[in-house]
C-alpha cells in the first residue's frame, strides 16, 4: 500500500536532513530534464555523484560543483546496477523522471545508508510537494536493505539570458546589472539559478575594458514565462548606462550548436551576423537598442551551461 508523506511530516518522522535544494526543469520536446540538488556538505554530494553515474538509470550526465550537483536526465524509467559493493547492495540511483500534468514525478533508489538519502532526505527538501512510497518498508531507512521513493516537484522550464553593453569606459560593469538583475527576481514561480561571466574577444575595438559578457539562468513556472522575459528587459535596461544594450533569451535545456560560440572568443563580429545568427538558431532579442551590444549578449548565451572555461579565453586551460 502506497504511503504518502509531505516534506513536513517526513522531518517530523527521520529529523531534519541536509537537501538546500531539489528542482527539475524539463523539456518535453527533446525527452530531457535538469535537475539542481544541493547539499548541505561536499562529501555527500560528491558520493552521489559517482554512485548515481556508476547505476545509470535515467541519468545521463553529472556536473558537480562544491556543495551543488546538476543532473541531466532521460524522461521516463529505467533500469539500474547498483556497485561496487555488489549487484544488490551499496550505491544510489536516479530511476525515472516523469512528467504528471503540473508535476515531476523523481524516482528514486537508495541502499544501505544511500536509502537515508532517498527516503529521509530528498523527501523533504525545499520545494518538494509530497513523496511517496509504495510501502512502509521502504521507509524503514539504513541497514542492508534497499529503499525507493518517488519524490514529487513542480514542473519548471529554463529560459537563459545573455546580456551585454550596459556599461560604459566611465562607469558601469555588465556583470554587476546581470547579478542584480538575478537577486532582485521575486516572481512567484521563478527561481534563479546563477550567473556566468563568460570572456569575449578582448581584441575587439569598441570594447570598455575586459570585454565580457554575462548570462543569466532561471527556473521558471510555465505560467510564468512572459513575466520574467519582461521583467528581465526592464531591469536591465532601466539600468544600464550604455545606449546599445543587448539582451537575448532562449527556451528550454538545449543549447544550439553554433559556429557563433567560438567566434565570440576568436572572431570580430557584427550586429548584422549575430541577428542572423539568433534568428537560425532559435534565440530571441528582447533589447530596444538593436545595436552592437547583441554581438556579445548572444556570445554569452551560447557559453552560459559551459564550466569555468566560459571565463577564459578560448582553449585556455583552467
Amino acid at each position: 500500500m502506497t504511503v504518502t508523506l509531505t516534506p513536513e511530516e517526513v522531518k517530523a518522522r527521520f529529523g531534519p536532513m541536509f537537501c538546500r535544494r531539489l528542482l527539475v526543469m524539463t523539456d518535453e520536446k527533446n525527452g530531457i530534464a535538469e535537475i539542481h540538488e544541493e547539499c548541505h556538505a561536499r562529501g555527500p554530494i560528491e558520493w552521489d555523484h559517482m554512485n548515481r553515474r556508476r547505476a545509470g538509470g535515467a541519468l545521463v550526465s553529472a556536473r558537480t560543483e562544491g556543495t551543488k550537483m546538476t543532473m541531466k536526465a532521460k524522461l521516463g524509467c529505467y533500469p539500474i546496477q547498483f556497485g561496487p559493493a555488489a549487484a544488490e547492495l551499496g550505491g544510489q540511483a536516479l530511476e525515472g523522471v516523469v512528467v504528471k500534468g503540473d508535476e515531476v514525478h523523481t524516482s528514486w533508489a537508495g541502499a544501505a545508508g544511500a536509502g537515508v538519502g532517498v527516503a529521509a532526505c530528498l523527501a523533504q527538501a525545499p520545494g518538494v510537494i509530497r513523496a511517496e512510497y509504495k510501502s512502509e518498508e521502504d521507509l524503514n531507512v539504513g541497514g542492508a536493505r534497499i529503499c525507493r521513493s518517488t519524490v514529487v516537484l513542480p514542473k519548471y522550464e529554463k529560459i537563459t539570458f545573455g546580456i551585454d553593453d550596459t556599461d560604459v569606459k566611465e562607469e558601469g560593469a555588465t556583470w554587476v546589472l546581470a547579478l542584480q538583475c538575478g537577486e532582485a527576481c521575486n516572481i512567484e514561480g521563478v527561481e534563479f539559478l546563477g550567473m556566468r561571466l563568460v570572456q569575449l574577444n578582448p581584441k575587439a575595438p569598441n570594447k570598455t575594458t575586459n570585454c565580457t559578457g554575462s548570462a543569466l539562468s532561471f527556473a521558471v513556472r510555465p505560467g510564468k514565462k512572459e513575466e520574467l522575459i519582461e521583467f528581465v528587459k526592464t531591469f536591465i535596461e532601466e539600468h544600464s548606462v550604455s545606449p546599445e544594450t543587448g539582451i537575448c533569451y532562449l527556451e528550454g535545456l538545449v543549447m544550439p550548436e553554433s559556429p557563433y560560440k567560438k567566434q565570440i572568443k576568436t572572431e570580430l563580429l557584427t550586429a548584422e551576423y549575430a541577428n542572423a545568427e539568433a534568428e537560425r538558431i532559435g534565440v530571441t532579442f528582447i533589447d530596444s537598442a538593436n545595436a552592437k551590444g547583441r554581438i556579445g549578449s548572444l556570445g554569452a548565451l551560447l557559453w552560459a551551461n559551459d564550466g569555468v572555461e566560459a571565463a577564459g579565453l578560448f582553449g585556455e586551460e583552467a
